[in-house]
């Protein structure tokens, strides 16, 4: 449990000094681009998660695999995609291809 609260709490450190990096960027946006900025970090998100779901599978577990590993490793994915996301600047590099081509 603790690998998974350090990963989580890297992620979120990471996550948060790219956040605030990027904090006068987005207060400088308007309504349309900030619509834009929140698809463009979904769609960040999907993929980390895309890529965590595949990596973190794990076949041969010491323990039986039931619901309930699935559902934790689920949901464990998806909020470090979530933390992660917009900080790998994927997102950014995407906004800013969108917003040029209009």
């Amino acid at each position: 449990m603790t690998k998974h609260n350090n990963s989580y709490k890297a992620a979120k450190n990471y996550a948060d000094s790219a956040f605030k990096n990027d904090i006068t960027h987005i207060q400088a946006l308007n309504d349309e681009d900030k619509a834009l900025k929140e698809q463009t970090d979904a769609f960040e998100a999907f993929l980390i998660k895309s890529v965590l779901d595949i990596s973190l599978k794990q076949e041969n577990s010491l323990f039986g695999k039931d619901a309930s590993d699935e559902i934790y490793s689920s949901m464990y994915n998806d909020t470090m995609s979530k933390a992660l996301s917009g900080g790998l600047g994927f997102s950014k590099l995407l906004f800013d291809y969108l917003k040029e081509r209009g």
